[in-house]
């Protein structure tokens, strides 16, 4: 009786299938979007995420590539530790191009009674900088800056030496055995972000100066920088190529660290790709919590719509035609919502392009990114077809009367088999969209891998929910009796409520318990483990004088000296270190030159995990112990032959044994020992650390490092407090973000909640009309709603803690390889705001229902 007639078929009428399709789809739109809005809203902002996310990450690496020859200071830079270029060295280079060079060491700047601070000298020559300027207040020419006047040198400082130290202008400091005046602040340097992370503030002297400081010693920490412009005539990339792989064949010994304008800063565009990849991910998340919205938009369009999917069905349209028609219509309100996401995330970076450029010392240069506005785009329109298919498609075979009886008893059938693999696929191009452009993709598959989980467990855990409400016994409370029903009656919001509350708590748990993890690594573990000083090029002639002045400025500490040298990895076994495919956790070992020791006896704080410690009195062939968590992430095994440039000099080792080194404790420890018989006669200095005077005994950190500045010029002192807190403004500064990404995230699952209950208003207003005829009081219908949110939010509440400190202990233990806290602090404020939104959410809708007159309204339902 009800069955739909089907129309006859014939080849034009299949051909114009697609522009019909279109054509009811945008007559339809012209209604307005009513109801739409939070669909729009959630695509939004999750696309506006990923898009300003890959947008500004577009920027920074347009500008390190354009502004490559500024920051290396020319078109390449050739770097040695320990030792300068010479003569023939520096002629091979000086043939090719103009060469200029720059050193750079750390040392101690004495003000003498207020007080001494470390200083991250660089020493420049007559020609520097070469490529840009250099800004000074007052601004003058920077030879006139730096040259000699009346036998005191001149220097430019960073203002935080000023402030330190309580200085001007004018005033000299001691650094070495020289005297330096201080003859203008430093506002900004071109090459600033070619030499990294310092501790302390930058001084910046002539090369004159620094060999007056007598700071130049055998073995000391000094990097000697090469800086060479090509000619004109020669300067292509493939010049540029031509170059280093002449350098590479013709000077192997050398223990040169390349750099070309095409990488200028390496490690920073690392930790950018990585930083950009967990931003994206991040932002993908506040779309797939926003899909959950996307999903109960499209049940409540559905659900508006019934009339017209009857009306057209009883004329003879067939289902795949309903539906077509209306995922059509659904996709091109997607398209809008991606449309407002990319332009919001492409002004994002023009807006920001300030705040970014004073947080990032690196040439920033906001820019349209057609490539990646189109990525953020496929991640918006797969996450609209992903969560739409499915409730569109459930329409497809329910007959003609089902769809007029629907209004009162929902249909329980599952879609075609069509439609599941349609979001199949669509969800296979969100992950492999994921996969494909991701930085780490090891890291993507683990995050797709936990966020199938979680949308699986939580969905387990709305059904449960709902079977359990189903089965435990009728409470006596009429209140507490009709919640209970409604949370798992046809059309019930736990599914919902579930997913989009539980996401949510679950994030900011997982945010929260990273960041007291984080934080207590940098500043709880400090006062029981961590030594309060570090002391870099100590002489080995005067070792034993200065462990006596440990002990008299600190009696009864704890101290500890080791020999130092820094060497780089040049190859393992036959393979170049620049040909070894490293692990993402490893790479930065085979990056640059790294600190290295020779021992008798094993570490304190190390193990031997494969392997055998040699002898005390070995003499046999050089032996190298190493890390052996970077042993694996490098390849390396027992037997292997490891080369180390040292000193200018190729030195292979075999590797004797692999070690489990605690890096937590702040000691001292190496990825590399070596055999105390590899370096015999070899020159280096020492490194050592003292802790704190037990019962408080020994002088204050500040007149230890005055009096280190007079008793050992040469000697730089590092404090553990002073270095963590360099890096915790750095950290600070990348949670900002990190919070201010997931803080959308957060935004997503609140628009859902209230998408979620925008779409249970209808039948809520069918109970409400019928209670309040049956004489029920608002005081009733509020309670028994406000029970069922608790309890509803109570669920995903749990969940969501429980999910969150698990995906915080994998992150913190597997990823970031740090300590986990246990402080369910953060957690539990989270859970709390979830269950009091949700219910002040819900309740607000009840109460705009129950001012409603009921017959008016019972006359429509």
């Amino acid at each position: 009786m009800h069955a739909p007639v089907k129309p006859p078929q014939n080849p034009a009428s299949r051909s114009l299938g697609i522009g019909l399709v279109l054509r009811l789809a945008i007559r339809d739109l012209r209604a307005g979007l009513r109801g739409f809005g939070i669909f729009i809203a959630c695509l939004a902002l999750g696309v506006m995420t990923i898009a300003a996310v890959a947008s500004a990450s577009r920027g920074l690496t347009e500008g390190l590539a354009r502004e490559g020859r500024r920051i290396l200071g020319g078109d390449a830079a050739f770097s040695l530790i320990h030792r300068e270029a010479t003569p023939q060295e520096l002629a091979f280079l000086t043939a090719r191009g103009t060469l200029s060079s720059i050193a750079t060491m750390r040392g101690m700047a004495s003000a003498g009674e207020k007080g001494a601070a470390l200083v991250e000298i660089k020493a420049v020559d007559s020609t520097y900088p070469g490529i840009g300027t250099v800004e000074t207040d007052p601004q003058r020419p920077l030879p006139n800056l730096l040259e000699q006047r009346d036998g005191t040198y001149g220097a430019v400082a960073d203002p935080v030496l000023f402030g330190r130290l309580d200085l001007k202008p004018g005033d000299i400091v001691s650094v070495g055995g020289a005297k330096i005046q201080l003859r203008a602040n430093l506002v900004s340097e071109p090459d600033k972000i070619a030499a990294g992370v310092g501790f302390g503030p930058r001084l910046l002297i002539s090369q004159e100066a620094l060999r007056a400081t007598g700071l130049i010693q055998p073995g000391s920490l000094i990097r000697w920088t090469y800086r060479l412009q090509l000619p004109p005539t020669a300067s292509s990339d493939a010049d540029l190529d031509k170059l280093i792989a002449a350098v590479g064949s013709e000077q192997r010994e050398a223990g040169w660290e390349i750099r070309s304008r095409a990488n200028a800063a390496p490690s920073f565009q690392r930790n950018l790709e990585r930083f950009t990849q967990f931003l994206t991910l991040v932002g993908l998340t506040a779309l797939l919590v926003g899909g959950v919205g996307v999903a109960n938009a499209v049940r409540r369009f559905v659900e508006a719509k019934k009339l017209d999917f009857a009306t057209m069905k009883a004329v003879g349209a067939s289902g795949g035609r309903v539906v077509a028609i209306h995922l059509t219509e659904v996709m091109l309100v997607a398209a809008i919502g991606t449309a407002i996401g990319l332009v919001l995330g492409a002004a994002a970076p023009f807006g920001l392009g300030a705040v970014v450029q004073s947080i990032l010392p690196v040439p920033f240069e906001p820019t349209l990114a057609p490539g990646e506005l189109a990525i953020a785009a496929l991640y918006g329109l797969l996450t609209a077809l992903v969560f739409a298919i499915i409730p569109l498609g459930r329409a497809h075979d329910t007959p003609v009367s089902a769809l007029f009886r629907d209004r009162i008893e929902p249909d329980p059938r599952r879609p075609r088999a069509i439609y599941l693999i349609l979001c199949a696929l669509a969800l296979a191009g969100l992950a492999g969209v994921a996969i494909g452009f991701a930085y780490d993709r090891r890291i993507a598959l683990i995050y797709i891998g936990v966020m199938f989980g979680v949308f699986v467990l939580l969905r387990a855990v709305s059904l449960g929910l709902m079977a359990l409400a189903r089965r435990i016994p009728r409470p006596r409370r009429p209140a507490l009796r009709m919640a209970l029903a409604n949370s798992h009656r046809p059309g019930a919001l736990t599914p919902s409520l579930v997913l989009s509350l539980g996401l949510g708590v679950a994030l900011l748990s997982a945010l929260s318990f990273i960041d007291v993890s984080l934080t207590r690594q940098l500043t709880g573990a400090l006062p029981d483990k961590a030594p309060s000083f570090f002391f870099l090029d100590i002489p080995s002639r005067d070792s034993g004088r200065f462990d006596a002045f440990l002990a008299e400025q600190r009696p009864g500490a704890k101290t500890e000296r080791v020999p130092m040298m820094r060497g780089r990895i040049v190859a393992v076994n036959e393979t170049r270190a620049e040909d070894i495919k490293a692990s993402e956790q490893s790479a930065w070992v085979l990056d640059g030159d790294r600190g290295i020791t020779y021992a008798a006896t094993l570490p304190e704080g190390s193990r031997v995990s494969a392997g055998a410690w040699w002898p005390a009195d070995y003499r046999g062939e050089p032996l190298v112990s190493f890390d052996a968590q970077n042993a694996a992430g490098i390849g390396l095994k027992i037997g292997d032959k490891l080369t180390v440039n040292v000193l200018g000099r190729n030195l292979t080792a075999r590797v004797a044994n692999l070690r489990t080194v605690d890096w937590r404790s702040f000691g001292i420890n190496f990825v590399m020992v070596f055999s105390p018989n590899t370096f015999a006669g070899a020159p280096h200095t020492n490194l050592a650390t003292v802790a704190t005077s037990p019962d408080g005994k020994g002088v204050t950190d500040a007149a230890l490092i005055r009096r280190l500045a007079l008793d050992f010029p040469a000697v730089t002192a590092v404090r553990v407090k002073d270095a963590l807190e360099a890096v915790n403004t750095i950290v600070a500064q990348l949670a900002m973000a990190i919070r201010g990404a997931s803080g959308l995230a957060i935004a997503a699952s609140l628009l859902v909640l209230g998408g979620a209950l925008a779409a249970g208003q209808r039948a809520r207003l069918y109970d409400a009309m019928i209670l309040k005829t049956l004489g029920a009081t608002r005081r009733f219908i509020l309670s028994s709603y406000a029970l069922e949110y608790a309890a509803i939010g109570l669920v995903a509440a749990v969940f969501g803690v429980v999910a969150g400190t698990a995906a915080g202990w994998g992150i913190v233990t597997q990823v970031m390889r740090i300590e986990f806290v246990s402080d369910p602090t953060g957690a539990i404020l989270a859970a709390t705001a979830a269950i009091s939104v949700t219910v002040l959410f819900g309740l607000v809708g009840t109460i705009k229902i129950l001012g409603k007159a009921p017959a008016s309204h019972l006359r429509n339902l």
